[in-house]
């Protein structure tokens, strides 16, 4: 069963194209559920072989390759798939293939998204897995503008253009893919970055991580435990210790992340920043006399500020409005539970 789209395929082509043409199929479609495509031992001019007038049916299965790896293949998988050597040269001469790296080429035109430029990085070898800032990129916990991919792979491999290749032999729990693309999980990439971003660099991306849910199979604790002598693992030991996670991130980024968590559990807006006896608020449903404050380090984090905020709920209570306090660590570990309270206090007032 597991074949029946590839036969189906083969049931299209021309009876001299079809004993030649299921091989390359059948290999394509084993990649798609999981495999890898290999050069073919012994592998003959399949293209030539398979040759019509213009297009020929493998630069369809070529191009539907392309596809899901965001515009790029290997020379070893159009070998993999049956294709000659001089039939590969011959695509690159009439532009149809054009290099990214050697044995990488994008398919059909030279322009690709950085997640082409990712995935062409893996591609120059089979355990290339995205890494450091790049990976950190690809997880949205880390902006990185740099023209150079970072990459780790096992063994030393030599130098090439556009990549910055580290050498570490990483266990299995410490790989994985993300959007089609292998790269390093997200507690290992904090571990690499932490060797070389600032601390306060380290918490924001660890901050992000946590915020977007990205679950690793193991823990910052246990890579750490792992790897005791690894340049990062001080900095991570510390950020763990200091419970730092979060520390730095703003009133605009926490009101921004409140909204978003509103909108996910279909929530009705607040006003925003609306006055209250005098008083600003974070955020405000009128109707229902509701208030919520947004309590993040930045600007409560202080004794001051504690006692401040406590008066202020005084106030706002005596005139007759609820408050609420929130804190990005209630929306980030215990969101089901702040959405499910919230809209039993909407619905409390909505009722009165």
């Amino acid at each position: 069963m597991r074949f029946a789209q590839p036969l189906l395929l083969t049931e299209q082509l021309r009876p001299c194209e079809r004993a030649n043409t299921f091989g390359a199929i059948v290999r394509l479609w084993r990649y798609r559920l999981g495999g890898t495509i290999e050069p073919m031992p012994g592998a003959f001019d399949l293209d030539h072989s398979m040759r019509c007038k213009g297009r020929t049916r493998l630069d369809e299965v070529v191009a539907e390759l392309a596809t899901r790896q965001h515009g790029v293949v290997a020379r070893r998988q159009l070998l993999g798939l049956g294709m000659h050597r001089r039939s590969v040269d011959h695509r690159i001469a009439e532009g149809r293939l054009h290099p990214v790296h050697r044995g990488v080429y994008a398919v059909g035109h030279e322009a690709l998204r950085r997640e082409g430029a990712w995935m062409a990085a893996t591609l120059i070898s089979p355990e290339a897995l995205l890494s450091h800032r790049s990976a950190a990129a690809l997880w949205g916990i880390r902006g990185d503008d740099r023209a150079r991919t970072e990459i780790t792979v096992p063994r030393a491999l030599k130098r090439r253009e556009r990549l910055q290749i580290h050498r570490a032999e990483l266990a299995a729990d410490e790989v994985t893919t993300h959007d089609r693309i292998p790269v390093t999980t997200a507690a290992r990439t904090l571990l690499d970055l932490a060797a070389i971003l600032t601390p306060q660099q380290l918490e924001r991306a660890a901050t992000e991580a946590e915020i977007r849910r990205l679950g690793s199979p193991t823990s910052l604790a246990a890579l750490v435990a792992r790897y005791p002598r690894r340049p990062g693992t001080p900095a991570i030991t510390e950020l763990l210790a200091n419970r730092d996670i979060g520390r730095n991130i703003t009133k605009r980024e926490l009101e921004l992340r409140f909204l978003a968590f509103l909108d996910t559990h279909h929530l009705p807006r607040p006003s925003i920043n609306h006055e209250v006896i005098g008083k600003e608020v974070d955020c405000l449903w009128p109707d229902q006399r509701l208030i919520v404050e947004l309590d993040g380090f930045a600007t409560h984090g202080t004794r001051r500020a504690f006692e401040q905020d406590r008066a202020r709920d005084r106030a706002l209570a005596v005139a007759g409005h609820r408050v609420v306090r929130i804190t990005w660590r209630h929306l980030t570990s215990e969101g089901h539970l702040v959405a499910d309270q919230l809209r039993r206090l909407l619905e409390q007032r909505a009722a009165a």
